[in-house]
């Protein structure tokens, strides 16, 4: 039933529509033709028997009793042809149809004084079976049955003419009623199913991101009611969002200003942390620690400035590409090597992969996916470099404990550090996030998951060449 009920509200409307009056129809149709029928079936039924006890009591005064053959013949002539008149052991037929007499209807006219009547068909035609028994009047005014027995048969085809013609009428009518009613319906559907579409065709501007969109609501049922409703749902709605883009644009000029005020200052504590540092020799043991101290505290501090104002240029749509045409292994190894951590690294790569990048922001890419392993995993971190004709791979993994099942998700997420899962650390919680933002803005992707050895594992995915976007998932990478 499911599968060929309409699925659309426009084709149901109209199909309930449609099968209620077809079946209110057909029930009114049948009610109508079933109680014509009957009554025209008994009119006529009434008007033969009638006619039938007049012909016989026509001539019955003048039979005498016991009655002759002859007798039992002026009957038969009186009531018409296919009759049959009997007396003990006299009868009198004429007509083949008198074989249609049936032993319940004889049955009847024994055992009562009055007109029996019997609906038969033979042939697909309708007879009507009369039968009658003849009464006499004793001298004290009694009257009781003389013996004689009339049955007569009668043709009804006429009669079923014209309850035929009864139903075929009312067919026609039904069908004229079932075209206005799918007219009705149309009607009726475009009224009730234009606000539906309106109300559809908010929510789809409201789904694009149009926070304006509205519906005039018409009338006081229950769409006006839903209509409203939206209408302040969508109200809400603008509001929060209004409330919320406010609060992140004040988030974000908060961290720019502040990043940027903070510049000068930790410009200046860098220089005086570097004097430190190349003095630190000359120090007492526990001056030295202070001060070494000191400079970690200050390193990491730059760093995490220096990640804000970048997550700040990305909020701001300020960052531009200057892409060129490097070697993907040379830029890697140049940044392992920069950061001294050549020896720390298992290096997998053909000789040369091209490859038209940022060479600035790749460095960024790498450093943060190999520092996270390096901070976060166990010896070895392997980086493995894997190309096909329009993507370069960048793999990273390590050795570690990998990363949890609820960790997954939000690895790429600002300030997120997954204390339970790994130990801890003192990163910003940015690296991740600005090593995405990064190869996003190079029309790639970079996941995270596990390796089959159970440790972390990155993928890192970019087209080779302008134009050329990653899928959303790694496809075709092997180690």
């Amino acid at each position: 039933m499911g599968r060929w009920w309409p699925r659309g509200l426009r084709p149901r409307l109209l199909a309930g529509f449609a099968l209620v009056t077809v079946l209110g129809s057909l029930a009114a149709t049948w009610a109508i033709t079933e109680s014509a029928g009957e009554a025209l079936v008994a009119s006529n039924q009434r008007r033969i028997s009638e006619t039938v006890s007049g012909q016989i009591g026509a001539v019955t005064h003048e039979v005498s009793h016991p009655p002759d053959q002859a007798a039992l013949d002026r009957v038969r002539d009186s009531v018409g042809p296919d009759t049959l008149v009997v007396f003990e052991d006299l009868r009198s037929v004429d007509g083949a149809r008198a074989d249609l007499i049936t032993d319940e209807l004889r049955e009847a006219v024994r055992e009562g004084d009055r007109v029996v009547t019997q609906r038969v068909v033979d042939v697909d035609r309708p007879w009507l079976l009369v039968g009658a028994p003849v009464m006499i009047t004793d001298p004290d005014g009694e009257r009781a049955p003389s013996g004689i027995e009339v049955y007569t048969v009668r043709d009804l085809s006429a009669v079923q003419e014209e309850v035929d013609a009864l139903v075929r009428a009312a067919a026609a009518a039904g069908a004229a009623v079932l075209v206005l009613a799918a007219l009705l319906a149309l009607v009726t559907a475009r009224g009730v199913l234009r606000p539906v579409r309106e109300l559809r065709d908010t929510a789809r501007r409201l789904a694009a991101g149009d926070l304006d969109a509205r519906t005039e609501p018409q009338g006081v049922d229950e769409l006006a009611e839903l209509t409203v409703t939206i209408n302040e749902m969508a109200e809400s709605v603008q509001g929060s969002m209004a409330t919320m883009e406010r609060m992140r644009a004040d988030a974000r000029r908060f961290a720019a200003d502040v990043s940027h005020e903070l510049r000068t200052p930790l410009s200046t504590l860098t220089a005086v942390t570097e004097v430190l540092a190349a003095s630190t020799e000359d120090m007492a043991q526990d001056a030295r620690e202070s001060a070494g101290m000191a400079i970690t505290e200050t390193r990491r501090l730059v760093r995490m400035v220096e990640d804000l104002m970048e997550v700040s240029r990305f909020d701001a749509g300020s960052v531009r590409l200057r892409e060129e045409e490097v070697d993907m292994v040379s830029a890697v190894r140049d940044t392992l090597r920069a950061r001294n951590r050549l020896d720390r690294v298992e290096l997998h790569a053909p000789q040369e992969v091209p490859v038209r990048v940022d060479r600035r922001r790749l460095d960024v890419i790498v450093a943060n996916l190999v520092g996270n392993a390096l901070r976060h995993g166990e010896p070895p971190v392997r980086v493995g470099v894997f190309a096909d004709r329009t993507h370069v791979n960048l793999v990273v993994t390590d050795n570690g404990p990998g990363l949890a099942e609820h960790v997954v998700p939000h690895v790429f997420d600002r300030f997120f550090k997954a204390d339970s899962a790994r130990t801890r650390t003192p990163g910003s919680g940015l690296g991740l996030a600005i090593a995405l933002e990064n190869a996003r803005l190079h029309d790639g992707d970079l996941t995270a998951g596990n390796g089959d050895d159970g440790g972390a594992r990155f993928v890192l995915r970019l087209p080779r060449a302008p134009g050329q976007t990653a899928p959303g998932r790694e496809r075709g990478i092997q180690e």
